[in-house]
């Protein structure tokens, strides 16, 4: 029992009349009559009465009726589906990112795919930084990448969508608080929290770089697995935190003063990053990005 063959049994049954559904079919009607048959003869069912003046469905032709209607239509949305999916109108990508300014970005992005490509699932994947996004990148984990970096990744393709700078999170009343800015080297000594070490954090890699160059290394006395929870622990006063001027304006700065940082960092920037596998699901959501985040 083929797709052909439900299709012009529905269509004597709409019609019960075999040359009205062959014309509707723009089938001949000998063609028509030995399929019936053929299905019949599959069934092991009569599905016509037929005689020289009418064609009436059987019992076993009504049974069939709504299932043959169902087995078509879904036909109909595999051939659809998989059709979409081919041309890249459907499908899933995965987007890892990390952090309160990069949210911003993921949020525009998510708006506009959902606007252009409705069909389109985008999977957020949150709490991935630098170094660490970029191995689920290449593990093909994740498709697209919203991360900080200094320079574009190598080996892959990317786009720079905006630049910052760092700053540092100070408590209210800290010694360090009164200057406009603060220098590495005043960092001596001076309890840190940030990320983990593993998070691969590309502004803590930094600020690392940084206090080795002004001869000592810095000592962070607390890791947190985000950035909203590295400036709750500086408002309790645990200690400083470096991020992103970005960063500071999608947060809770209460109890907290923010500072420019003296010779300050090399400035890092957001960027898309992806591998370029000819995905065609991955290619409209990145022309998408284009309008969403024109850089």
């Amino acid at each position: 029992m083929d797709q052909a063959q439900l299709r012009v049994f529905l269509a004597v049954a709409d019609e019960l009349h075999f040359g009205r559904a062959a014309e509707r079919l723009h089938l001949a009607q000998p063609y028509l009559s030995r399929t019936v048959r053929a299905l019949e003869s599959e069934l092991g069912a009569a599905l016509f009465h037929r005689t020289t003046r009418r064609v009436e469905l059987t019992p076993a032709g009504r049974a069939l009726v709504p299932l043959a209607r169902e087995l078509v239509a879904l036909a109909g949305r595999a051939r659809d589906a998989v059709t979409a999916a081919a041309e890249g109108r459907s499908g899933r990508v995965r987007i890892a990112f990390a952090g309160p300014s990069a949210q911003v970005y993921v949020g525009r992005l998510a708006r506009a795919v959902r606007e252009d490509h409705p069909l389109v699932d985008l999977d957020l994947v949150p709490g991935r930084y630098g170094a660490t996004a970029m191995a689920a990148l290449h593990r093909r984990d994740v498709d697209l990448v919203l991360a900080w970096f200094v320079e574009p990744p190598a080996g892959v393709r990317s786009r720079r969508i905006v630049e910052d700078r760092c700053v540092i999170a100070l408590p209210t009343g800290h010694r360090l608080a009164a200057g406009a800015e603060i220098a590495p080297a005043e960092l001596w000594d001076e309890p840190l929290v940030g990320l983990p070490e593993s998070a691969g954090s590309m502004v803590r890699s930094q600020l690392v770089g940084r206090c080795q160059e002004a001869g000592f290394t810095p000592r962070f006395v607390q890791s947190a697995p985000d950035s909203w929870t590295c400036m709750a622990l500086v408002a309790a006063g645990v200690g400083l935190h470096v991020t992103t001027a970005g960063a500071v304006e999608h947060m809770s700065l209460d109890g907290v003063v923010v500072r420019e940082m003296a010779g300050e960092l090399p400035a890092v920037s957001i960027h898309l990053i992806w591998r370029d596998d000819g995905d065609p699901v991955l290619r409209r959501v990145l022309d998408t990005a284009e309008r969403a985040l024109p850089g």
